[in-house]
């Protein structure tokens, strides 16, 4: 008897909405191909995790995705994978496994950091897997763009609410993370009228500024600050002041990406970096509030609205591209199409080489979509533009 096809599939870095709808389509789509779908807990700490000699940590970091797993999960934000953004090919080497062994470690020269990808490859023979589908931004694409070019088959599916993997104009989680953020603006606004305050709203977005462009733009806020656009303190504190005295509410908000810097300052960070080389963003929307009413003298209500964007069930658009990108990623993969991430371009849905990830870095159009002198979002010219703008 011929055994069961097997793909696995993960899911690593932020947790997004609509995670769970691509997972559910992948395991529908592969049910009608009769090819049994695996889960790996966790993202890719998973491979590091299970040890061939041990059947206990197969069953604590692998769950088989039938038909009755996934029936219900489409209507819950997040992921039932759980994430993690661990970087096989940068361990700690106090995090290696002890069981993992000495001929499967590539230690860096200052003794700090340990390859594990030769362990990740036997666990992934063992496991019998014919490909993986990697759900994540680039820098959980990035590991699998190793995987790849290491041999092992992968096909990969851009989730981010920053909308920032290279070689997409989409990625799954985006539409949600908006549409939180604008329903959230709208409901400050009654404070910050209320109170003829000047509103400061801190969004998500590391490289870009989608998030606070697109939020601003739909939510019609009085200014924007991006991260690709580092901005002068005080010509946004004259702006904020003439919008509010304009305004017959006596109000002005504003919304601000995490990534962003004034002119004469640095991206604030804090903490450790993590495997990827990134630390923690957040806190420039405070420091800039603080800035305004020391600059202004006028009060500040200022909002952070960080994991509220990525939190809940996706919306339709959302649902729709996920559910897209899943049965695309597993058509593909079952094809032997692998090395490849599943991609929309110009409304179009289609597939890239998986390298593109790690080719470059996604960033707003500041030419087409925004007035770096007045810090706005404008659209110089609708026509021709695909859905996304982009």
């Amino acid at each position: 008897m011929t055994a069961k096809r097997r793909i696995g599939i993960l899911t690593g870095g932020g947790d997004v909405p609509g995670l769970n709808v691509a997972i559910k389509a992948v395991a529908a789509r592969a049910e009608d191909r009769e090819i049994e779908i695996l889960g790996l807990r966790r993202g890719w700490h998973s491979v590091v995790k299970i040890d061939p000699a041990d059947p206990h940590t197969l069953e604590a970091w692998t769950i088989p995705l039938t038909h009755e797993r996934v029936r219900t999960i489409d209507r819950t934000g997040g992921t039932i994978l759980h994430t993690s953004r661990t970087n096989p090919a940068k361990l700690k080497s106090q995090d290696v496994p002890a069981f993992i062994r000495a001929e499967d470690r590539a230690v860096s020269a200052d003794g700090a950091l340990v390859d594990c990808t030769a362990h990740v490859l036997r666990v992934l023979e063992m496991l019998g897997l014919e490909a993986i589908i990697a759900i994540g931004g680039d820098d959980t694409l990035s590991y699998a763009a190793r995987l790849h070019n290491e041999g092992f088959r992968i096909t990969a599916i851009p989730k981010t609410m920053d909308n920032d993997v290279f070689g997409t104009d989409y990625c799954i989680g985006f539409s949600t993370a908006v549409t939180r953020s604008v329903e959230n603006i709208t409901a400050v606004r009654s404070s910050v009228g209320s109170h003829e305050r000047i509103g400061v709203i801190e969004l998500f977005g590391r490289n870009s500024g989608e998030t606070s462009l697109f939020a601003a733009y739909l939510s019609d806020v009085d200014r924007a600050i991006i991260s690709e656009v580092p901005f002068d303190l005080e010509r946004l504190c004259k702006f904020l002041v003439d919008d509010r005295e304009r305004n017959p509410s006596h109000y002005a908000i504003m919304t601000i990406s995490e990534g962003a810097h004034p002119k004469d300052g640095t991206v604030l960070e804090s903490g450790e970096a993590d495997a990827y080389g990134h630390k923690k963003l957040g806190g420039v929307g405070a420091l800039t509030a603080e800035e305004i009413k020391k600059r202004t003298g006028i009060n500040i209500i200022y909002q952070q609205l960080a994991y509220i964007m990525r939190s809940g069930a996706p919306d339709s658009l959302d649902r729709m591209v996920a559910v897209s990108y899943g049965n695309l990623a597993l058509d593909q993969a079952a094809m032997g199409h692998t090395g490849r991430m599943v991609a929309l371009q110009q409304g179009i849905y289609t597939t890239v080489p998986l390298d593109m990830v790690v080719a470059g870095k996604k960033r707003v159009d500041v030419t087409a979509l925004y007035d770096s002198e007045n810090y706005r979002p404008k659209v110089r010219d609708m026509l021709g533009k695909p859905m996304f703008l982009y």
